[in-house]
């Protein structure tokens, strides 16, 4: 039922007329998804001597390792084909694997970007997540991955970034007590 749907969805929101500069911008948007946006983010929140640096990196580097687990886990099991393979359409970028639920790049964005909001960070998880938003959309504009991948990418990343603060959290009331 819910592929019915997907298909649906997907074939009415997402046309043959990919051109121009948005392309050229989703495309770029789908590459910082591979992680090193993340990478540099946080680098750059300690090179800047943001307050609880160290911290906010422990905690999301937590959240996306846990998250990567979880979701290579998720994608054996389901195996869910890809859609430009189902509606044989010629992606503009090809995935780094065969199986398309859930997004990975969805997933290791909310998880880094949601680590920032269970951190405490104040206003840069804001811009964060409307960085992982546009990374989960160009997934889909790419013809890579269905609505309900992204849906199911963006609540695993929320919950690993929920676990990877409390683990760390954890970890330091433990180093307190010792």
């Amino acid at each position: 039922f819910m592929s019915q749907i997907d298909d649906k969805l997907f074939l009415k929101i997402f046309k043959d007329n990919r051109r121009g500069y948005f392309k050229s911008f989703m495309k770029l948007m789908s590459r910082l998804g591979d992680g090193y946006v993340w990478a540099f983010l946080y680098f750059s929140l300690y090179m800047f001597r943001i307050k609880y640096a160290i911290l906010y990196f422990a905690r999301a580097a937590a959240a996306v390792f846990i998250c990567i687990f979880v979701f290579l886990y998720i994608k054996s099991f389901f195996s869910r084909m890809r859609p430009y393979k189902k509606h044989d359409k010629i992606p503009i970028m090809y995935p780094p694997d065969k199986h398309s639920f859930p997004s990975g790049h969805t997933a290791v964005s909310f998880a880094a970007a949601s680590a920032l909001y269970f951190a405490g960070e104040k206003y840069l998880w804001k811009a964060a997540l409307v960085l992982a938003a546009f990374i989960a959309f160009s997934r889909m504009y790419l013809y890579v991955h269905y609505p309900t991948d992204i849906l199911g990418g963006a609540l695993l990343g929320i919950l690993c970034g929920y676990l990877g603060c409390r683990i760390v959290r954890k970890a330091e009331q433990y180093k307190r007590k010792i």
